[in-house]
């Protein structure tokens, strides 16, 4: 009796390069923060920034439970996991690090050479797309970051949300936590010789006490067309991977920017007494446009310093920090013109690779899928009338308490005089 963690789709593509499904395998590792460990991150909770022993304990404790379910797969003569995910659990007060994923094996009937153990993010379908672009998996990998605002820098912007704009401090600092993250996902990718991330996943984690982990895996291949001693990165899924190389593009850079807006005093209280009525409400579609636009300018930035030729697969999430206070993330893939070589070895994706179990075709299919779910683990996304709502209870909350305490000093005021 066979366990796997492939649907039908993932079993028939990736029977199309040679490989069979095998056992679901598992690896963990159960550890704790420590005293001492807690001491240090509150110190650092305190300024502001990277925890960076918690950061490290993660990152093991992440490495530890992969290493052994590398491991339980190999012991079964498996020649690679597809589908690792790593997921952090808390138990019993310490905390579990999980990794999973589905062992692959070859098929000896179409494949004698001998191929490296790998293992990788992607689900089987997307493998495919992989595979047929001529990306060879190497290592599932991850970059992360635990940080804390800090007192010092939250009690700066959280000053700066008076006035109407952007909040420079809260923009730079979940800008430089992500751009972080890519950067140890990009070294750990060269340790393992490889050229390319692909099907990069972004997680934002809450840890508890205002303390977040920014989560980057993805699966480090090796292409043998793309430039040595550079790593280019990609968070687009498979079937989009392969589009682009159909259409004679390669990725060079996953490209994201941040950009923290706040309301401000003036312009909410403009909009609460709008609110009363019906129609738009000006100050807060202003703000909101503003933020995008200064969001696709950073992006746009981004992509000119690394010499792209275009950004592509770009979504804008925007989410409430606080009431008045907002943040959209901006999140893409940079591209260049690819070479010959880099185009599909199959004229056409089979429909297996394209759609999902239980899901009906789409008008467009590449534009479907996992990118949009990977994505709502980052952030929570807000419907406009839900961020008005809250935005202007906020304000009124804020308005009734000034009219109550207004009134109060008043009536001292005219006892005062009276006497």
């Amino acid at each position: 009796m066979q366990i796997s963690g492939l649907t039908g789709n993932e079993i028939y593509c990736l029977a199309l390069k040679g490989l069979l499904p095998g056992e679901i395998v598992v690896g963990n590792s159960v550890r704790s923060m420590g005293v001492l460990g807690s001491l240090f991150s509150f110190g650092r909770e305190v300024v502001g920034g990277e925890i960076a022993r918690s950061t490290s304990l993660i990152s093991e404790g992440r490495h530890a439970a992969i290493e052994r379910m590398e491991a339980e797969a190999q012991k079964a003569g498996a020649t690679g996991v597809a589908g690792v995910v790593s997921e952090l659990r808390t138990l019993s007060g310490f905390t579990e690090f999980l990794a999973q994923g589905t062992s692959l094996y070859l098929d000896r009937s179409r494949i004698t050479a001998n191929v490296p153990f790998f293992s990788c993010a992607a689900s089987g379908t997307e493998l495919f797309s992989h595979l047929d672009c001529g990306y060879a998996p190497r290592k599932f990998v991850m970059g992360n970051v635990v940080y804390s605002l800090g007192i010092a820098r939250g009690f700066v912007g959280n000053l700066r949300t008076f006035a109407r704009g952007e909040v420079v401090e809260f923009s730079q600092m979940y800008d430089e936590v992500r751009h972080l993250a890519l950067k140890r996902l990009i070294e750990e990718a060269s340790r393992c010789g490889a050229n390319a991330v692909v099907d990069i996943h972004v997680q934002t984690i809450p840890l508890g006490g205002g303390i977040l982990e920014v989560l980057m895996t993805g699966t480090a291949s090796y292409h043998p067309q793309l430039p040595a001693g550079q790593v280019a990165t990609s968070e687009l899924t498979g079937e989009e991977l392969w589009s682009l190389a159909a259409m004679g593009y390669r990725p060079l850079q996953l490209v994201t920017a941040t950009s923290v807006y706040s309301l401000g005093v003036v312009a909410g209280l403009s909009s609460l007494i709008k609110a009363i009525g019906r129609g738009e409400l000006t100050e807060l579609t202003q703000i909101i446009y503003e933020a995008r636009e200064n969001c696709i300018s950073k992006l746009r930035e981004e992509a000119i310093r690394v010499s792209a030729e275009r950004v592509i697969g770009n979504r804008l999430t925007i989410r409430e920090l606080s009431p008045g206070l907002i943040e959209v993330i901006g999140l893409g893939t940079a591209v260049v013109r690819a070479p010959q070589g880099l185009r599909p070895e199959s004229q056409m994706l089979p429909p297996q690779a394209v759609l999902r179990e239980g899901e009906q075709p789409a008008p467009e299919l590449h534009s479907v899928g996992s990118l949009p779910e990977r994505l709502s683990n980052l952030e929570s996304k807000l419907r406009p009338v839900e961020q008005v709502q809250s935005i202007v209870g906020s304000l009124s909350s804020c308005l009734g308490i000034g009219c109550m305490l207004a009134f109060v000093f008043g009536v001292i005021a005219l006892i005062a005089f009276g006497r």
